[in-house]
């Protein structure tokens, strides 16, 4: 894939039909040829509203998932209970409009061996790739996210530890990548916001309590990561790190400093996708870390806020990251997905429409 100056993370705000019509298939008021062909519209309005816009690389707006993660929960067998709290907890913070949230952890485990019930994302990718000119981008989450699903309490009688689970995990999407690759996918992302909430001294207790320091989560992450990805000359790689998305809130806030010099260098990805939308991702300063080999994508355009951002301020930003990593090895995108989970981000339609055509606006005015 030549490189892409403007990009787009992953998801998209779900319309209102195909909510209501999650809520009546739930219910057993649809089947589910009656619900797919409502989801299947769904993804054709994603596709369209990327290629109108003029945007080269599209997602298909996750519109198919609960959560950008619940994709692999659903077709994986062995994960215990869960509901969309499983992907959502956490301490959530937001400006006077959205206001703070908490949601308490649920009571979660991997309680068997896990075992593929059918493909994660197979479905998304060729039925996208029949709908679109644009490199279509396939998003998987990275195997350590799953982290919180491994208790020692109950989870030791299928996995004596949480790295035996986590290897599991990153074999089962290795084999998803494998199986994507002989499809044609030819763009990949793992998404992991789980490394920021490092930067945060009460979710860093959390994952060392699951057995590993903070610096031996990060380094075997990685591992894992390039197990998934790693020797893949013929697919681009994207690494997405984000601070927390959920209906307009966030997580963590802090610089990528203390884990540049690990992620930026070790994970086997030719573009990251970085968080860069207000003061909490810090200064471009990390970007000093990006190998020249690749390319970090500006995530300046937010999700959070129906502000559309001017393409002066965002000439400016990039002027201002350029004096650190050249202009040559920076793109554009949204900081992140605009509905990382059904919950949406509070934004409009027209909202979402706006930003995607300023992305593409920037890139055209920087790099022509």
């Amino acid at each position: 894939m030549s490189v892409t100056r403007a990009d787009v993370v992953g998801s998209l705000l779900r319309p209102q039909q195909l909510l209501a019509a999650r809520q009546r298939r739930a219910a057993g008021e649809l089947t589910p040829a009656e619900f797919k062909k409502i989801e299947d519209r769904a993804v054709d309005a994603a596709l369209a509203l990327q290629r109108d816009v003029g945007l080269e690389v599209a997602t298909d707006g996750e519109m198919r998932r609960l959560s950008f993660q619940s994709q692999v929960t659903e077709a994986l067998a062995g994960f215990g209970a869960w509901d969309l709290d499983a992907f959502v907890w956490g301490d959530w913070r937001g400006d006077a409009e959205v206001g703070d949230r908490r949601i308490d952890r649920p009571e979660l485990a991997v309680t068997e061996r896990l075992r593929r019930r059918r493909s994660p994302t197979v479905e998304e990718f060729v039925y996208a790739r029949a709908r679109t000119e644009a490199t279509v981008k396939v998003t998987l989450p990275s195997p350590s996210l799953f982290a919180n699903f491994w208790d020692p309490r109950a989870s030791t009688a299928a996995y004596p530890s949480l790295e035996a689970f986590l290897g599991d995990v990153a074999e089962l999407l290795r084999e998803e990548v494998d199986e994507l690759t002989a499809l044609g996918c030819a763009y990949v992302q793992l998404d992991a916001p789980h490394y920021t909430l490092l930067l945060d001294p009460a979710y860093r207790d959390f994952y060392e309590q699951r057995g590993w320091s903070a610096q031996r989560f990060l380094e075997l992450g990685v591992e894992l990561d390039n197990a998934v990805v790693g020797g893949r000359p013929a697919v681009t790689v994207a690494f997405h790190l984000c601070r927390g998305n959920q209906a307009g809130r966030w997580l963590v806030e802090g610089d990528y400093e203390a884990l540049a010099p690990v992620l930026f260098s070790r994970v086997a990805a030719d573009r990251l996708m970085l968080e860069y939308d207000d003061a909490r991702s810090g200064s471009f300063a990390p970007l000093a870390h990006v190998p020249d080999d690749r390319v970090a994508v500006l995530g300046l355009v937010t999700t959070k806020r129906a502000r559309l951002e001017s393409v002066a301020w965002l000439r400016a930003c990039l002027d201002e990251a350029a004096r650190v990593c050249p202009l040559q090895r920076l793109a554009v995108s949204p900081q992140c997905g605009f509905a990382t989970s059904v919950l949406g981000s509070g934004l409009a339609e027209a909202d979402q429409r706006a930003k995607l055509a300023r992305v593409v606006e920037v890139a055209g005015a920087v790099w022509g």
